[in-house]
Order: structure tokens, then C-alpha cells, then sequence
């Protein structure tokens, strides 16, 4: 997922979003852990994405409270 794909998302999508994406990890580190998967690089992409979407809704949040 891009930055510019981040910054599109409302803050109510960020907030699922990110559910969604912890939801992801929580399914490949077991099926790892249980037998190799094909992508192992996969869970380090989604952890990255994870951070990206935590840090967005990080600043809107330090935003709105600054305003």
C-alpha cells in the first residue's frame, strides 16, 4: 500500500484498515510457524503497512487535537 493510497482512506477506513491488516499478520506469522510459507517477505510488507497506516492515523489524530 502507498502513502497516496493512506491519504486517500477517511479515518474510519484507517481504523478498519488497520484491523484488518493486523488480522492478515496474525494468519501468516501461524501459517508460518506451522510450515513455510511461499512469500515470507509478505509479513514484512504488511508489518510496514501496518506502521504507515498507524503513523497516518497518528498525525490526523495529533491534528484534530491541535485544532
Amino acid at each position: 500500500m502507498k502513502n497516496s493510497e493512506i491519504l486517500e482512506l477517511s479515518t474510519e477506513e484507517l481504523v478498519a484498515r488497520i484491523s484488518e491488516e493486523k488480522a492478515t499478520l496474525t494468519k501468516l506469522k501461524f501459517a508460518h510457524a506451522v510450515s513455510a510459507i511461499e512469500n515470507p517477505t509478505r509479513i514484512t510488507k504488511v508489518r510496514k503497512d501496518i506502521a504507515r497506516l498507524n503513523t497516518e492515523l497518528t498525525k490526523r489524530k495529533s491534528a484534530a487535537a491541535s485544532e
